[in-house]
């Protein structure tokens, strides 16, 4: 049973000459393990749609489903919702780590005693032990957005929400926080992950939903995606180069050489064109392949075009 089931979403905002339609059509689901990158550009309707989903505001049509509940009927189904948003929103500054996670625990439903052992245990966890008597606001970026998803983690969630989760972060607190949505995905819970990080989204899920003008332009599986939108030429870059029977031979056979590097247009061409360049060392071989953000620009522009 997924996670989290959001079908045919629909929301208008008053306006003084007519209503400014945010979304109009969109359906969403993930399941446990997973993780959704929800990706468009700014105005595209990806706020509104998340706060559908969060039951923070009521959609006109449609209908959202969190672990099987109505976030915008049952209380209940907030429970099963944890979220980290972009910006420092997440917690209070001006008090500690310790502190926010129990504050936040009986918030959601916790006993105090409850909310200080899950508290404990989850600075254990995302190594802020050390630091659970300070401040928030003289922790580092990468301790206050560790804080961040521990906070929203701290009443075991069956969705977590992610807006931005690295942003403004260096690279070693990067690369840890992108460690812990992995563990957090595979420990069973459902992600929603939006981001303008691009190369995030596409390290980090499973299946792609693209938003442009209120409606789903794309959703698929994220290395289903990029296959599609991936050519067939292979590059071969040579440590020496080949010699002028060798280039004549690849040439004949339709590939293309420039001083030390071979383009080959058709994979079936490949294997034959090694055989002709064996026994030379290679430097590099790899596919043109392409990435999330050609595609995300490339569906963009194709949205610009038609209603234009």
């Amino acid at each position: 049973m997924n996670i989290l089931e959001a079908h045919h979403l629909r929301k208008a905002y008053p306006d003084s000459k007519k209503p400014v339609l945010a979304v109009q059509d969109v359906s969403l689901s993930i399941a446990p393990r997973e993780v959704l990158a929800f990706l468009g550009p700014n105005g595209a309707g990806k706020t509104t749609t998340i706060k559908m989903i969060a039951g923070l505001i009521l959609p006109d049509a449609g209908s959202v489903r969190v672990a099987g509940r109505d976030p915008h009927r049952d209380p209940w189904a907030l429970r099963s919702i944890g979220a980290v948003l972009e910006g420092n929103r997440n917690v209070y500054w001006r008090l500690t780590p310790q502190e926010n996670l129990e504050y936040f625990g009986v918030l959601r439903g916790l006993s105090r005693k409850v909310a200080r052992q899950r508290g404990r245990e989850l600075l254990e966890r995302f190594d802020l032990i050390e630091k659970r008597r300070a401040q928030v606001q003289k922790l580092s970026r990468g301790m206050q957005q560790k804080l961040a998803i521990a906070v929203a983690l701290i009443h075991d969630p069956q969705l977590l929400l992610l807006d931005e989760p690295t942003l403004g972060l260096d690279v070693e607190a990067t690369q840890s926080v992108k460690q812990l949505v992995r563990e957090i995905a595979q420990e069973g819970r459902a992600i929603l992950l939006t981001t303008h990080q691009l190369d995030i989204a596409e390290e980090l899920s499973d299946r792609v939903a693209i938003i442009n003008r209120g409606e789903i332009v794309v959703e698929q599986p994220t290395s289903e995606l990029i296959r599609e939108f991936s050519g067939t030429t292979y590059t071969i870059e040579l440590a020496e180069h080949p010699t002028a029977d060798q280039i004549g031979k690849v040439e004949a056979l339709g590939a293309t050489v420039d001083d030390r590097l071979i383009y080959v247009r058709d994979s079936e061409l490949l294997y034959p064109v090694l055989d002709i360049l064996r026994p030379l060392p290679i430097v590099r071989l790899e596919r043109d392949e392409a990435n999330l953000t050609e595609i995300f620009l490339k569906f963009l522009r194709e949205g610009k075009n038609r209603v234009a």
